[in-house]
């Protein structure tokens, strides 16, 4: 039992991970394209 609210925990944590990351990459991106990243998650062009 111990092992599988273990691997439960590691893959909650690894796609948390994953989502940040991905925020993050998305967020350089549309700096680079001249856009600014907004609170809301998306990039805006101004």
């Amino acid at each position: 039992m111990g092992r599988l609210i273990r691997l439960v925990f590691f893959v909650a944590v690894a796609f948390t991970a994953g989502i940040f990351f991905e925020r993050n990459h998305q967020s350089e991106l549309c700096e680079q394209s001249g856009g600014q990243w907004l609170r809301a998650g998306f990039c805006a062009k101004e």
